[in-house]
Parts: structure tokens; sequence; C-alpha cells
């Protein structure tokens, strides 16, 4: 498992109970097969090169799949990554390792999703 920074903890509380919204993730990062949706992908997906480090396509995918179910645009999804400690941990993103995807960097994955034949 990898190593989490201090900022992705969360808090030290005591008591407390998954939301629905987390439980809706635990449920979904269990159902959604997610290396074969990688695996479609992978191909189409930008690589490195002269321009900006592109994100990790499993991060990439999560944050599209956030937006669909939560009904969030780029912008609105760039915000809740930053807000809420679960839609983080669901990602992959720890802030204190890096940023939250941009919304430029967001719209890699939608050629990408297109290319590939799958539904919108």
């Amino acid at each position: 498992m990898r190593q989490q920074s201090l900022a992705s903890q969360g808090s030290f509380e005591k008591f407390g109970r998954k939301s629905r919204r987390e439980l809706f993730l635990d449920e979904m990062n269990q159902v959604v097969p997610w290396a074969e949706l990688e695996a479609l992908v992978e191909p189409r997906y930008p690589k490195a090169g002269s321009g900006r480090r592109p994100v990790g396509l499993a991060i990439m995918l999560r944050v599209y799949f956030v937006q669909q179910w939560f009904n969030l645009s780029d912008p609105g999804v760039e915000e809740a990554l930053y807000e809420s400690a679960v839609l983080r941990r669901f990602v992959g993103v720890d802030l204190g390792v890096a940023p939250a995807p941009d919304e430029t960097t967001r719209r890699c994955i939608r050629p990408a999703r297109a290319d590939s034949g799958t539904s919108a």
C-alpha cells in the first residue's frame, strides 16, 4: 500500500461514521472494473513528452466517474477534490504530494473516451 502524507489522513477524530457518499464510493470501488477500463483507455491516453507531465490514468478515470456520478463540472470537481477528503481518497489524490488535477488537465480524458468507442 502506498504511504500517505499527513495531509491526506484527515483528522484525528475518535468517533465518526461513513457518509452515504463514502459508502457509495466504497461500493463503486469494488464493482467497477478499473483495471479493464484502464487497459481500454491506456493506448489512447497522452504520454509524457515535451509538455506538462500527464496525470496518472487511474486518477483521471476516477475523476471522470466522480464527475458523472455527482453531476460536477470541471471546475466543480476540482473544488470538490480540495474540499472532500472522501473524494480525494477515492480518486487517489494526496495533496501532500501533488495538487488535484485542474480543469484543463481533465479535458484530455474526453478524446480518449470518445475514440475508444464507449458511450458518453
